[in-house]
């Protein structure tokens, strides 16, 4: 009887999971970003569970079309749904980013979770574009009345404090190991309110863990 109490109150103190289903394409799987915010809720003392569906190139137009991603919502169960494409700075890409949103927002909905836009960033010889990406998944964002991950926001204003910091990886579009730390970072207080750990972020410590968390949270209420 007293094992059945003691559980039972463990499961009142226990906080229910924030579950979370990302959908995107290499922007998300790249050093794992899934896993990194999953790491930052157990550093946290947070049960954050996340599942991924993501692949190269994949636009949220590609990702409906083949369904997968549409059959995971529907299972139920998540939290938060959070939708990724590519920069979507032009204005043919910008319509297919909103379209699609709205179409899977609907879905995230009736399945009881609240959609979200991971907001990336455009390649260094693209550096120009990085306002319209960003007008771009704010529109989508607001379109559907979601949670916006201004990552790539982030990055500007970790470069504004220093531009030295290597976000970009070796191809200049992708993340490098930092670029993804600090879009977990952004993700993580999107979804908690609160800031990342210090010990979940490894490798990341010093002048450069004050930068990340500062461009973070300057983007948080934006």
């Amino acid at each position: 009887m007293l094992t059945v109490l003691l559980a039972a109150s463990l499961a009142i103190l226990q906080p229910s999971p924030i579950r979370v289903l990302f959908i995107g394409n290499s922007l998300t799987f790249a050093n794992d970003l899934p896993g990194m915010v999953a790491a930052m809720g157990e550093a946290d003392g947070r049960r954050v569970e996340v599942a991924s569906i993501a692949a190269p190139d994949f636009s949220l137009e590609d990702h409906w079309q083949k369904g997968e991603a549409r059959r995971a919502i529907a299972r139920g169960g998540w939290s938060v749904v959070v939708l990724q494409q590519g920069p979507s700075a032009l204005p043919a890409s910008r319509a297919l980013l909103v379209e699609y949103t709205k179409r899977f927002a609907r879905e995230i909905r009736q399945a009881g979770a609240t959609p979200a836009l991971y907001m990336v960033w455009p390649s260094t010889a693209r550096r120009g574009d990085f306002a319209a990406v960003s007008g771009s998944y704010a529109t989508a964002a607001a379109a559907v009345e979601g949670l916006l991950m201004r990552a790539g926001d982030a990055w500007r204003e970790a470069w504004r404090l220093d531009s030295r910091l290597p976000l970009y990886g070796p191809d200049g579009f992708h993340p490098s190991a930092l670029g993804s730390q600090l879009a977990a970072m952004v993700i993580y207080q999107q979804l908690t309110g609160q800031p990342s750990p210090a010990a979940s972020l490894q490798g990341v410590e010093g002048r450069n863990l004050e930068i990340l968390r500062t461009a973070a949270h300057a983007v948080l209420g934006r």
